[in-house]
């Protein structure tokens, strides 16, 4: 059973009397569950070839209205989510420098519906070793943190290990919208030689196509998750190749590819992909 399925049972049991007011509101909890995974996803740092550390600190900023609702339970919440995160973790082998922690934040510039996670990884303050999931030895004092509160920045790392990466491994862009600093940017680790890499650019943000399929849709099971109505929960899928191919997955609203409805089509560097409302551009290059 996946994770998100059994974080979805565990809520069935707190969705009586007051929970069925909160849930009622816009964003889900299962929608933010989803997202903290693609979080983690999106800023893991491989350390060997044994550890991957990702984020352990989660903050999901909320509309007003959303926050209102969800704040008088946001400790109950928040144990659900970070429990979920671990159990996730666990699954993909993932480590943490420190306990998993998801707060929750009010963001006047969000309409109600909408959401975004920020993410950091904060180091233990005190030693415990442990397996996958389990938080890991405690860092040496921590890089000066960036402007509200050093989100996106990754961690140092602990005596003894292999030296990190000077930047995240290719797939694995910063978090939702939280780029770092132009004065502490580091340069994109250099790709393979002789190898094509592929991506896909929505609403400026960068999601890597590091598998043989990329499935687009507005379903948390989806690959690359995108919040527009007009999208189904499993909309299309981008296939990588000699050429690279996308495939409608029976839609609602169909794919619209460099201006011409289609059920599948051709994709080269630079084509534009329309579903819903939302435009996708597909992008590709040698390594």
């Amino acid at each position: 059973m996946g994770v998100l399925k059994k974080f979805e049972q565990r809520l069935e049991g707190l969705v009586n009397g007051t929970f069925a007011k909160v849930f009622k509101s816009e964003v889900q909890p299962v929608e933010i569950a989803g997202a903290l995974q693609r979080e983690c996803d999106n800023n893991a740092t491989i350390w060997n070839r044994d550890r991957t550390v990702v984020p352990n600190d989660f903050i999901v900023e909320l509309s007003t209205p959303d926050f209102e609702r969800l704040s008088p339970y946001s400790g109950q919440l928040g144990d659900e989510l970070a429990g979920m995160v671990r159990d996730y973790a666990k699954q993909q082998r993932y480590t943490f420098m420190g306990p998993i922690k998801v707060h929750l934040e009010k963001a006047d510039d969000l309409d109600t519906g909408l959401y975004r996670v920020r993410s950091r990884t904060l180091a233990s303050s005190t030693s415990h070793q442990g397996g996958p999931g389990a938080a890991a030895p405690p860092a040496p004092p921590a890089r000066p943190a960036a402007p509200g509160g050093g989100y996106g920045y990754p961690p140092a790392a602990p005596a003894g290990a292999p030296p990190m990466p000077s930047a995240p491994p290719p797939g694995r862009p910063g978090g939702y919208g939280y780029p770092q600093p132009a004065g502490g940017q580091q340069p994109p680790a250099a790709p393979a030689p002789g190898r094509t890499r592929h991506w896909i650019e929505i609403n400026g943000t960068r999601h890597q196509i590091s598998r043989a399929t990329l499935v687009l849709g507005r379903s948390t099971e989806a690959d690359v998750r995108i919040d527009d109505p007009g999208v189904s929960r499993r909309h299309c899928e981008i296939r990588t190749g000699t050429p690279s191919t996308i495939q409608d997955l029976g839609s609602t609203n169909g794919i619209v590819v460099d201006g011409q409805h289609t059920t599948r089509a051709t994709l080269r560097d630079g084509s534009r992909i329309v579903v819903g409302s939302t435009t996708v551009i597909y992008r590709q290059a040698e390594g």
